[in-house]
């Protein structure tokens, strides 16, 4: 009898243990999912305005990861192509994209033909304009895009958007790759030193402006910020929606006072249907409920307005989880 009622009182302590342990457990779920819920962001090389978005999105999502459980990390890639190819495998939850990148994931189209569309592709939200930007050694002297053939040319690394809209361009004016006495693959963080060096005659880079990428070559030794114009880029505006004309404003670079023409696409923020709603939500509300100090983070990032992130450049549906929030707040 003593032996059984032993047992009894044995078992209903480990029951009320367990009872207790599991109120505990339920009363701090923050803790027990920040153990378990990541999500990784997939950006540019470390000097382009791609990692430092990724890495503000990610600080304003870490910020509050005690309440919602959830840690946003950001990581250094080959850009555009590279983070489309690696969401789609699964290998990456989210990343920034160019929009004519994403325009031709989602439609199996440009690079992307071959592999066919990746119709889970979703868009989060737009960030912010990317002109093409083609800067030249001073003695180069370059007024054109033209003074550029015969040159030694950056053509960017593969996989990045600034190579894949390079050879649209080119294709678009009748010229290849071999029309460059030499076309380098540097990625961006490697062509203005080799600029400076006289490794190269000139680069291309699609940034959001100001960028350090830009300025260190223009302040180091006087690079020249030369215009992409004519009758290609005429052609390739009008038949693409993702393109627009736009100004790179003089003076924002040292050695360069006058505004210089362009055209160029928009980062947009994309993720694929696979990527759990809850997820999506909880970034895109951490963004946009503290926009202002979003803002803040980058200078790339000053001028964003709210009612443009949500349809500027999106080349593919929205995530059902950003979608929700947008409604909520009446923004769509």
């Amino acid at each position: 009898m003593v032996s059984r009622i032993k047992r009894s009182t044995h078992m209903a302590g480990v029951l009320g243990s367990a009872a207790v342990l599991a109120a505990a457990m339920a009363a701090m779920p923050g803790t027990v999912q920040a153990q378990q819920s990541f999500v990784s962001i997939g950006t540019g090389g470390v000097t382009g305005v791609y990692y430092a978005a990724g890495g503000a999105i990610c600080r304003l999502v870490n910020k509050d990861r005690a309440e919602h459980g959830t840690r946003c990390s950001v990581e250094s890639t080959g850009g555009s192509v590279f983070n489309v190819n690696t969401i789609k495998a699964g290998e990456l939850d989210l990343g920034v994209v160019q929009s004519d990148i994403g325009y031709n994931a989602y439609n199996g189209e440009g690079q992307f033909k071959d592999a066919g569309k990746f119709d889970k592709l979703r868009s989060v939200f737009s960030l912010h304009p990317e002109p093409f930007t083609v800067v030249s050694r001073k003695e180069l002297n370059a007024k054109s895009f033209d003074d550029l053939k015969g040159k030694r040319f950056n053509v960017g690394n593969p996989g990045s958007g600034t190579r894949a809209s390079l050879e649209q361009y080119l294709a678009a004016r009748g010229w290849t790759l071999k029309d460059f006495a030499l076309a380098a693959e540097l990625r961006p963080d490697e062509h203005g030193a080799a600029l400076c060096d006289g490794k190269i005659d000139g680069f291309i880079y699609a940034v959001g402006h100001p960028s350090a990428n830009i300025q260190d070559p223009t302040t180091t030794c006087g690079a020249r910020l030369t215009p992409l114009t004519g009758e290609a880029v005429d052609k390739l505006v009008a038949e693409f929606p993702y393109f627009a004309k736009v100004n790179i404003p003089g003076g924002m670079y040292p050695n360069n006072p006058d505004d210089v023409p362009t055209y160029g696409v928009t980062a947009t923020f994309v993720t694929s249907s696979d990527v759990p709603e809850q997820s999506i939500y909880l970034i895109t509300k951490a963004v946009f409920e503290n926009f202002e100090d979003f803002k803040k983070l980058h200078p790339a990032l000053a001028h964003l307005e709210k009612e443009d992130m949500v349809k500027n450049g999106l080349s593919a549906p929205l995530h059902p989880g950003a979608e929700k929030y947008f409604k909520e707040k009446g923004l769509l």
